[in-house]
């Protein structure tokens, strides 16, 4: 009987890759009957992009993510060294994604040029292309966590909401670790040591300090020790249930509200006014950059950075320019969401380091 992780792993790998074919097949099949109808009901160019899509799933799995997954999985080569991209999440994104919304702006093109509308593959198709990415983050996030149990400690990192107060200890101050030494090596404060009839320089030195006084004044201080991991998770009393959480269960949250704005944005090229035009090119292109965050592990720095190169900033334009031309087929949060982020993040990041915006006297 297969154990436990086998099982996972397992299951895992049949999810991904369940979440990687089946967008594609959903999406050529609608393309599919699309070009049947613009060909008049030829069933000839139906059966030939449906052929496509089988023959393009099978290269590419064979070729692709067959061995990619096998050098993953073993542990193989510069895989070992890769710590703050994920390559799954890169090569899911190229295979699946990547195509989905080409054939989506194809499909606005055909239609477009043969001055028909058939379908602007809403809902679905659409939904099941982000749903299967947001499938692969969850995946990907979750896999070092066990299934079953309580959360360990190997998977506290999936636990820790901040820095939290745990305890405080009292500060050793400069005075009082110069006293211990003092009484150690017998010396007394009356008397300190001489070396060539003259009083030693250590002594000197810190008595004729301008920061004594600084220091000695920290005599009565105390320091707060903080710690991420020694949070606690539960509360006791009959009332405790509504303060439990899992870091796990937190993971799939964190995955759906990480793609939300990007939800939007594809959700707006789905609008009749917006599929059928020009302005369906720039939406699709900008919301596959943004799907570019998902290679950046989750904890890496660089992922603020990405968030508003490659999506707020991005969409902030596109969303103000829609609303001009189109009116308000996407609505204004979401353009002020973007401002926000983008501005804070600029002054947080860059204009703080400025003198202007140094001084403490401002604020």
């Amino acid at each position: 009987m297969p154990s436990g992780k086998t099982v996972k792993l397992i299951l895992y790998e049949v999810l991904q890759f369940a979440a990687l074919i089946v967008p594609i097949f959903v999406i050529m099949e609608r393309f599919a009957s699309l070009i049947r109808e613009v060909k008049g009901w030829d069933l000839t160019a139906y059966w030939l992009v449906v052929a496509t899509s089988i023959a393009y799933v099978t290269s590419m799995t064979l070729l692709v993510w067959v061995p990619l997954k096998y050098v993953i999985l073993q542990q193989r080569r510069f895989i070992t060294e890769i710590t703050q991209w994920r390559p799954t999440a890169l090569a899911y994104l190229i295979l699946c994604t990547l195509p989905c919304f080409a054939i989506l702006i194809a499909a606005s093109k055909v239609q477009v040029d043969g001055r028909h509308r058939f379908d602007h593959f809403t809902e679905l198709p659409v939904s099941l292309v982000l749903f299967s990415l947001i499938c692969v983050d969850v995946i990907e996030r979750i896999r070092p966590c066990r299934l079953v149990g309580q959360l360990d400690s190997l998977d506290r990192d999936l636990d820790m909401a901040g820095l939290t107060l745990t305890h405080l200890e009292q500060v050793t101050t400069i005075s009082s670790q110069l006293q211990s030494d003092e009484g150690q090596n017998g010396l007394t404060h009356g008397h300190p040591e001489t070396r060539n009839g003259s009083a030693s320089g250590r002594w000197q030195d810190f008595n004729g300090s301008p920061s004594r006084s600084a220091f000695s004044s920290r005599a009565s201080s105390t320091a707060y020790l903080y710690s991420s991991s020694s949070r606690p998770r539960y509360y006791s009393g009959p009332m405790g249930f509504l303060w439990r959480r899992d870091g796990r269960s937190e993971v799939f949250v964190d995955s759906f509200l990480f793609w939300l704005d990007t939800v939007e944005m594809v959700r707006v090229a789905g609008e009749p006014l917006v599929f059928y035009s020009v302005w369906v090119f720039p939406i699709y292109i900008l919301a596959f950059l943004s799907t570019l965050r998902v290679v950046i592990t989750p904890n890496n720095s660089l992922l603020s950075f990405a968030g508003v190169a490659l999506q707020d900033l991005p969409f902030f334009i596109i969303r103000v320019a829609l609303i001009v031309v189109f009116g308000y087929v996407t609505p204004v949060l979401y353009a002020m969401k973007n401002a926000l982020v983008s501005l804070t993040f600029i002054y947080f990041t860059f204009l703080t380091k400025l003198k202007i915006f140094g001084s403490q006297s401002m604020f």
